[in-house]
């Protein structure tokens, strides 16, 4: 029995032609590139302030957010000082809590400083800073 050494494609093809292939590829590329740039990202977009003093803080409570346009959030949340006051008012009297303030370089350190103070007269003790090594 001999075998043939060499397969050859069919009689008038010699070769493949891929040009079908690469159509179908550029316009995976360009639906791809389409939809994700339609994809935006979700919370809020805080620049935080460097230290090099800083500690990972494995555990927090509540986390309060100050954006560049001096907004706060709480846990997610844009408050005012009076919601806010009333929030931790009624969290400091029921359990130890600690804060997370994240705020960011640009917004006005009054705003951190107010917050700040709002949790010292309401007895909280755990205030911690978010910051960037």
């Amino acid at each position: 029995m001999r075998f043939k050494r060499h397969i050859e494609l069919e009689h008038g093809l010699r070769q493949i032609d891929i040009a079908p292939l690469i159509d179908m590829v550029f316009q995976l590329l360009i639906f791809f590139m389409l939809t994700s740039s339609f994809i935006i990202p979700s919370g809020i977009r805080i620049n935080l302030p460097r230290a090099l003093s800083s500690e990972v803080l494995k555990e927090k409570n509540i986390e309060i957010a100050i954006s560049s346009e001096n907004i706060v959030y709480l846990n997610g949340k844009v408050v005012n000082l009076a919601e806010l006051k009333e929030f931790l008012k009624d969290i400091a009297l029921k359990e130890d809590i600690s804060i997370f303030i994240k705020a960011d370089r640009r917004a006005f350190l009054g705003r951190v400083v107010e917050i700040w103070d709002l949790c010292r007269q309401l007895g909280i003790l755990h205030i911690n800073i978010a910051t960037t090594q």
